[in-house]
């Protein structure tokens, strides 16, 4: 009995497993329609009797302005380019602040948020940490950094109901994304520890000076000339598998 257990879990993990990475793997061309937060918020309106409208409009790399681009890895991850999805210096400073109690500090890099956003549930359980470092490690393996970064901008909330950057330029300065100066897209950048108590239109002094901070922190990193760093996407060529139809 403990053997064929072991047998069809092994087989569950393995179909799991295939079938997350196809997934993953579609969704490199494939914009995704919504995520999995924005399910998650539905419900829990739903749940408190409070009605959400849900805002969200997809915006391609091209037509994202380089300053936003800039201000969020700035703002959230300023070793985007280098790392393969998890930061492990900034890991071992959490850890070590958080066993010294007081605010608990996070160390999720864009790739991790992208991987929670799009497919797990809110919370801190192993198992759903589990998972976040499973997507994460698919993602950064089966996309080039342009389209983890696209998804975030386009995935990632601002507010309550508001997703992606041309929901938030219209919620909060009544533009386009693609209009957005370097101050509004640093002032967006600055609310993402706390977008839904945060305003990126009426910032308060905290936000304000963490704005100003991501300004700084853009130039040092040398502004657009940053995300020619990027590593390229490797051609299709290179790494499809030769018995798999090519998309």
């Amino acid at each position: 009995m403990l053997r064929t257990l072991l047998r069809r879990l092994t087989k569950l993990l393995l179909w799991f497993a295939a079938l997350s990475a196809l997934l993953v793997l579609a969704l490199r061309w494939i914009d995704p329609p919504g995520t999995a937060l924005m399910v998650e918020r539905k419900i829990e309106s739903w749940s408190d009797g409070t009605p959400i409208d849900l805002q969200h409009s997809w915006r391609p790399w091209q037509e994202l302005p380089d300053h936003l681009k800039i201000a969020v890895i700035a703002g959230e991850d300023q070793k985007f380019a280098e790392h393969w999805g998890f930061d492990l210096a900034a890991i071992r400073q959490a850890l070590a602040h958080n066993a010294g109690g007081g605010r608990l500090r996070g160390a999720s890099t864009i790739s991790q948020q992208v991987a929670k956003n799009l497919f797990l549930w809110s919370g801190r359980s192993w198992p759903r940490k589990a998972l976040e470092a499973w997507f994460t490690g698919l993602v950064e393996l089966l996309w080039p950094k342009q389209r983890i970064l696209e998804v975030y901008l386009n995935s990632v909330e601002w507010g309550d109901g508001v997703f992606g950057a041309e929901a938030a330029a219209r919620h909060h300065f009544g533009i386009g994304a693609p209009y957005l100066s370097r101050q509004q897209a640093s002032q967006l950048a600055a609310v993402l520890p706390n977008p839904r108590a945060w305003s990126a239109s009426r910032p308060g002094p905290h936000a304000q000076r963490r704005a100003a901070w991501i300004r700084r922190q853009s130039q040092q990193l040398g502004g657009s000339h940053y995300l020619n760093q990027l590593p390229a996407p490797l051609p299709l060529s290179q790494w499809w598998p030769q018995w798999l139809p090519r998309p």
